[in-house]
């Protein structure tokens, strides 16, 4: 679960048909405030020798709300959750009943996640990625976002739009793991009650701050 939050725990000019990805990245921003959507992950390892490469599939539901605050509720196989309050990370693993919790402002800003929900501009973006349109690819208009950072876990993200919705992201760690989530049901005009985000640890469980 570490790994996915750094490579996881990351998210129109003269018509759709001419936007590009740059372009549908800055709509999405300016104009999705908040809102969820239903995922499916695919986490794809490397190949080893002799061996083809491993993939496993989870699914569940994406909820944010900027600044700053998201969650991933993955349902499907195994129950966890990661969720962002504003001030603190939360990582939950249902099996270990075990809770992690970290300073969220110290691990956030280079991941996806200040894509989909902390970041408020492309502008702030840029201060973490550099950032350029991409070719468009299944149907998607996509922008690559690379980490200024060399030395963190996260390699690459690129961001797929269909116009100006989020659709995709397709995630490449240092370790050559990719993990692409494709995003369905997309709500960015969604109510979401006051305690979204608000997260209890359950009764017994480990709590381990870093």
């Amino acid at each position: 679960m570490k790994r996915f939050l750094t490579s996881v725990v990351l998210m129109a000019g003269a018509g759709l048909a001419q936007a590009d990805g740059l372009q549908s990245l800055e709509a999405f921003m300016q104009n999705a405030q908040a809102g969820k959507a239903e995922f499916t992950q695919t986490v794809t390892s490397p190949a080893k020798e002799g061996q083809a490469a491993r993939s496993k599939t989870s699914s569940g539901e994406f909820s944010f709300q900027r600044p700053g605050r998201f969650k991933f509720d993955y349902r499907k196989p195994f129950a966890q959750q990661i969720v962002a309050d504003g001030k603190t990370l939360w990582m939950y693993d249902a099996d270990l009943n075990q809770v992690t919790q970290r300073a969220q402002a110290k691990v956030l800003d280079a991941t996806p996640a200040a894509i989909l929900a902390s970041a408020a501009s492309v502008q702030a973006l840029r201060a973490d990625f550099d950032l350029k349109a991409a070719p468009d690819q299944d149907g998607l208009q996509w922008v690559q976002a690379t980490p200024k950072a060399k030395e963190g876990q996260l390699q690459s993200v690129r961001v797929g739009f269909a116009g100006n919705q989020l659709a995709a992201i397709d995630m490449l760690d240092s370790f050559g793991q990719r993990s692409l989530m494709r995003f369905t049901n997309v709500q960015t005009s969604a109510s979401l009650p006051a305690d979204t985000f608000k997260f209890v640890a359950p009764k017994g469980a480990d709590v381990l701050a870093q």
